[in-house]
């Protein structure tokens, strides 16, 4: 890794954490500026290290694959409510490609394959088992940050609720099922590549684990603005407290995301292979 990338990747952890931090000053930046600021920094985390680790064919693969099934299964969501739910986006993530935010498929490139290389460092390359293993991850993200987005941000609306704050269960057996498909075929692609690194250096590995932890940290210790505000009516017209809410989203980011990344810092130290 040279030292002009590893400073980039830094450098963008840094950013994002700033961002993490705005979400608790929405009088002072639009909900849209917040939004973009956690979602553009993931983006090109994904692309500078998945260039330097996959080359350029490789993680132009995963980025089409993200976007390609993403875009095409939400808006399949929005329709029909399958496999999610029902649910749609409002003008609050910008613009949209038919009916799902542009934000939504940059974040299912950036998030996505953070917890794609995180599963890689706890579970190795595994046909078999490393695409389940990523799509848990990845689901441990969304389970910490839905019905904040949702009910309090109002990115989207589950129009008939759900019992996890406003959030039909549906949501996350179709989360898992979307990105369980879309890690399985990049895996059956890098399957049929030669030099692909059996494990990922530790400057590389650090600054992924480092974002996804910083993701999780951001729900921990930042207190939006928000909690001023006693309760939130979700899509059904069903109260929850908010304090219930964020609390939710710090258990689950300690208890959860806090496991997946202990994990991935522990498998560090068994990772010495250069990148591409």
């Amino acid at each position: 890794m040279s030292k002009r990338e590893a400073g980039v990747l830094w450098a963008l952890v840094a950013l994002y954490a700033a961002a993490r931090v705005t979400q608790a000053f929405p009088d002072r930046l639009s909900v849209a500026a917040i939004m973009a600021l956690h979602v553009i920094p993931a983006f090109a985390f994904a692309l500078v290290h998945g260039r330097a680790v996959y080359g350029w064919r490789g993680i132009l693969t995963f980025t089409a694959l993200c976007l390609g099934i993403g875009f095409v299964v939400e808006n399949i969501g929005v329709l029909t409510g399958v496999p999610f739910g029902h649910y749609h986006f409002t003008h609050v993530m910008g613009p949209m490609i038919w009916h799902v935010p542009v934000l939504l498929g940059m974040a299912y490139v950036g998030m996505g394959y953070v917890s794609w290389t995180l599963a890689r460092m706890i579970t190795g390359d595994r046909l078999v088992g490393l695409p389940p293993a990523a799509a848990f991850v990845m689901v441990g993200w969304d389970l910490s940050m839905d019905p904040t987005w949702a009910n309090i941000v109002h990115g989207w609306v589950w129009e008939q609720g759900g019992s996890y704050f406003g959030v039909p269960l549906s949501n996350f057996v179709g989360w898992f099922a979307n990105v369980y498909v879309i890690y399985q075929i990049f895996a059956l692609y890098l399957r049929g590549r030669e030099r692909v690194p059996a494990r990922l250096p530790a400057g590389f590995a650090g600054s992924a684990v480092a974002f996804y932890a910083v993701s999780a940290a951001g729900n921990v210790f930042v207190i939006p603005g928000a909690l001023r505000t006693a309760f939130v009516t979700d899509g059904a017209g069903t109260p929850w407290p908010v304090s219930a809410i964020l609390g939710a989203a710090m258990l689950v980011s300690f208890l959860v995301m806090g496991a997946f990344a202990l994990l991935a810092w522990i498998r560090m130290g068994e990772i010495e292979v250069t990148p591409r």
